[in-house]
C-alpha cells in the first residue's frame, strides 16, 4: 500500500490548507460535512461565519480557525496489502505499526527531529483505537500568532500533535489535532506532559463523537 498511504500521510502533514483555496469535494449539509466518498459525516468543529475554513481532498478534510482549532480527518480504504497487515498483526499492533512505521516516516521527513512522545490504546473507543502523541520541531500551524515579521522564527515552537487511529468497515481513519496553546501562549504556557495528553485525548475523543458512518446505519431485516 505504499503507493496510497504516503499521499494520505502527506495530506495530514500539509493539512490541505497549503494549497490554494478550491471548491470542496465533499458536501456541507447544514452544520455537517459529508465526505466525498460518502463513508462518513462529521459535525463541523469550526464556524465559517466566524472565519473558520474547511478544505479537503478526496480522502482528507481539514478544519481550521483563528481560535486554536486545526483538525484533519483522513479516511482511506485498506487495500489487500494493508488488510493482510491488519489481519496478521491484529488491531492494536496494526495501529501501532501504522503510527511508528508509516505516519512517523512522513512526519520525520517534513520535520527533522520529530518523535513519538507516547501512545495509548483505547479498547472501548471505536471498537479499539490508538492515540499517538507526536512532537514536531517547527511544525506548528499556529506559529504565525507570535510573528512580528515574515522572517522565520528564531525559536520555532515544538508542536505537539495528537492523532487518533482506528479502523471502521475496512477503512483506516486518522483524526489529527494540534495542541495550539504551545504556540499561542508561549512564555505563559505551563501544562505538564500529562495535562497535555489529557487535553489532546479529550479533544480527539470529542471529535470522534462528531462522526457518523454510512455503513453503521440500520439495515432492513
Amino acid at each position: 500500500m505504499s503507493r496510497l498511504f504516503p499521499p494520505l500521510l502527506c495530506s495530514i502533514l500539509l493539512a490541505v490548507v497549503s494549497a490554494p483555496a478550491a471548491p470542496l469535494r465533499g458536501l456541507i449539509d447544514g452544520d455537517t460535512y459529508v465526505s466525498p466518498t460518502g463513508q462518513f459525516r462529521v459535525r463541523t468543529p469550526v464556524r465559517t461565519e466566524l472565519g473558520g475554513k474547511i478544505t479537503d481532498t478526496t480522502n482528507v478534510v481539514t478544519f481550521q480557525d483563528d481560535f486554536g482549532t486545526h483538525v484533519s480527518i483522513a479516511c482511506f480504504e485498506l487495500d489487500a496489502t494493508q488488510r493482510w497487515e491488519y489481519d496478521t498483526r491484529g488491531l492494536r499492533d496494526y495501529l501501532l505499526y501504522f503510527l511508528t512505521d508509516l505516519l512517523m516516516a512522513n512526519f520525520s521527513a517534513r520535520f527533522p527531529g520529530a518523535t513519538i512522545e507516547s501512545a495509548r490504546f483505547l479498547p472501548q473507543l471505536m471498537e479499539g483505537a490508538l492515540i499517538g502523541y507526536v512532537l514536531l520541531p517547527g511544525g506548528s500551524e499556529f506559529e504565525h500568532f507570535n510573528r512580528v515579521t515574515d522572517a522565520p522564527p528564531a525559536d520555532p515552537v515544538v508542536a505537539k500533535r495528537g492523532t487518533l487511529l482506528f479502523v471502521r468497515h475496512r477503512y483506516l481513519y486518522a483524526i489529527s489535532t494540534e495542541l495550539s496553546e504551545r504556540a499561542t501562549q508561549r512564555s505563559t504556557y505551563t501544562l505538564t506532559r500529562e495535562q497535555e495528553d489529557e487535553q489532546l485525548s479529550a479533544r480527539l475523543i470529542a471529535l470522534s463523537g462528531r462522526l457518523t458512518f454510512t455503513n453503521d446505519r440500520p439495515r432492513t431485516p
